[in-house]
């Protein structure tokens, strides 16, 4: 069984526009609305991917309500605490190719709030193989939830998948708790070392063999449509992938954590977990709704078309 968190879940707008003009009126072609922040995305994929898979995090006023009557309705298990303020929402404008993004703060969480969902979240933990935390914390919470969060977790030896970034992520870095493993983008890297990291392969491995990450067994950097680059122990992958026409890209950083999750929880090889992670961050990028992907064309296209092979370093070739 799976368990994600989403901390600061959203419900996801996304309006679908031929073209956006500033200071004018806008009409959609399109609008979705679907359970999101970054966690509840993740849930959505390991659900279509036929896992097990029980979402919690906090939830709050009629946003929240409806985010579970839509969990409900996709048949998905959840199990949130509920907070005095209401759940954001998070708008995406889709045009000509482009996305543009409004995202509310959130509710601002409150001492008793934080500290009773960590006692929930402790108390749960041991009923799970597996712990995937996504996305932002909420106004109000200490930097360092997080760290306690993965604390509770290696205490019952149940391995963590974390996508975060900012503070939040460096005092994870920095803790005695470690995730299993992490998953920033190219500018969440070059931020959390304070440095300008190049997508070239010396400059990825020079940023991934810090000290910083020694204790992280899994480093997976996703660099768009370039692919993506990972530190698996002493090891060190770079993926290509096709060429593809985007239709929605958000959500395709959750996608492929929901792909690492899933491969660590069946305990797939380097190769597997790379091409899974991938392959469905692809096939979200080309779906008009976040966190959702086309398994027909998962099986049949992306994962049967890669070669994998060595040269100078682990190299998969997903084009």
């Amino acid at each position: 069984m799976i368990l994600t968190v989403t901390m600061n879940p959203s419900v996801d707008i996304a309006y679908h526009l031929d073209s956006f003009v500033t200071d004018a009126v806008n009409r959609a072609g399109e609008t979705h609305k679907t359970p999101g922040g970054k966690g509840l995305n993740v849930t959505r994929v390991l659900s279509q991917l036929g896992e097990h898979v029980v979402a919690s995090g906090l939830l709050g006023g009629k946003t929240g309500e409806f985010l579970e009557l839509e969990l409900d309705k996709a048949k998905i298990k959840h199990s949130f605490y509920k907070v005095s303020g209401d759940t954001r929402n998070c708008i995406a404008v889709l045009h000509e190719g482009q996305q543009t993004e409004i995202l509310e703060p959130g509710p601002e969480i409150s001492e008793r709030e934080a500290r009773e969902f960590m006692n929930y979240f402790a108390k749960i933990v041991p009923d799970y193989k597996i712990v995937a935390i996504s996305g932002s914390l909420p106004k109000g919470m200490p930097v360092d939830y997080y760290s306690q969060m993965i604390e509770h977790c290696v205490k019952n030896e149940v391995p963590v998948v974390l996508d975060c970034s900012g503070d939040a992520l460096l005092e994870v870095l920095k803790g005695k708790s470690k995730p299993r493993a992490i998953k920033p983008n190219i500018d969440e890297l070059s931020q959390i070392l304070g440095i300008e990291v190049g997508e070239d392969f010396s400059s990825l491995k020079s940023a991934l063999s810090k000290d910083i990450f020694e204790e992280i067994e899994w480093v997976i950097v996703s660099l768009g449509s370039n692919g993506g680059f990972a530190k698996h122990g002493d090891k060190y992958y770079k993926v290509n992938i096709p060429d593809i026409s985007v239709v929605n890209p958000v959500g395709s950083g959750d996608s492929m954590v929901a792909g690492i999750t899933a491969a660590l929880h069946n305990r797939q090889t380097d190769e597997n977990l790379l091409k899974m992670a991938n392959s469905l961050g692809m096939l979200n990028a080309q779906e008009k709704q976040t966190g959702r992907v086309n398994l027909s064309n998962y099986l049949n296209d992306h994962m049967l078309q890669v070669n994998f092979f060595t040269r100078f370093y682990p190299k998969l070739n997903l084009r």
